[in-house]
């Protein structure tokens, strides 16, 4: 996805200045709604009110997992993996891992978080991401010049909804090397913490990825395949990334 194309998409009915985002200068103040205090008893004498059987059956429509959607009857833990040298503490609770406009292969990646032994979906979860950039850099990979305290480039936090779900933005992150003859292939860092269950650190890994071959710490279990999707503004891929994790000993 170019540039230009990343903005059209991103900056839609927005304008930009140095100073910060400003609205248009044709644009006008929403109009007025008026009194709204009796639209309630309004629609209360216009709909059917539904009966407290109705209003349950219609809530576990709403939150019912598709079986081919469930874990499998002989599920196991995720694979945990290295936590690595640059994780930081305290990222930002945001659904967008990279700043706005960053190079790169945009990704949007999303799955559910599951409890082993429930095989239940698990609300409230967080999900502590990090990883490089389209180069292969960490914003805290340069020990001489250390990121602000409380600057984080390619890092966030959030949260698992109701329905055990997540989804964040980023771009496909660059691999790196850490040897005469060795590099690490792109991934992305999770460390994964519920209150009843045990924390969970792991790696996000790509199929296909020729730096896989030879990589010492990569699990099989944790490479997703990503497919590409075409908009009217350019590309990006999508990859689903499910999670179980293990109850407390």
């Amino acid at each position: 996805m170019s540039d230009s194309s990343r903005r059209d998409f991103l900056k839609t009915g927005l304008g930009v200045t140095a100073g910060g985002l400003l609205l248009p200068s044709l644009a006008t103040a929403t109009e007025a709604s008026g009194d709204l205090g009796s639209y309630g008893s309004f629609l209360a004498t216009q709909t059917p009110q539904p009966t407290p059987t109705q209003l349950a059956a219609t809530r576990l429509r709403e939150i019912a997992i598709p079986a081919a959607q469930q874990p499998a009857a002989n599920v196991r833990a995720t694979e945990d993996n290295i936590l690595g040298p640059y994780h930081r503490p305290n990222a930002p609770l945001r659904a967008k891992i990279t700043p706005p406009l960053e190079p790169g292969t945009v990704l949007l990646i999303k799955g559910r978080v599951w409890g082993m032994d429930t095989r239940r979906i698990l609300a409230n979860t967080v999900l502590d991401i990090w990883q490089a950039d389209s180069r292969g850099r960490y914003d805290n990979d340069d020990r001489q010049n250390p990121p602000a305290a409380n600057l984080f480039v390619n890092r966030a936090r959030l949260l698992t909804d109701e329905n055990g779900y997540y989804e964040y933005e980023t771009i496909h992150p660059g691999a790196y090397q850490i040897g005469p003859n060795a590099w690490r292939p792109p991934h992305i860092h999770y460390w994964v913490r519920h209150t009843n269950y045990r924390a969970l650190i792991t790696q996000l890994y790509f199929r296909n990825d020729p730096h896989q071959r030879d990589d010492q710490f990569i699990r099989p279990s944790l490479i997703i395949d990503l497919r590409e999707i075409r908009t009217q503004h350019g590309t990006y891929k999508t990859g689903v990334f499910d999670v179980v994790l293990a109850p407390r000993q």
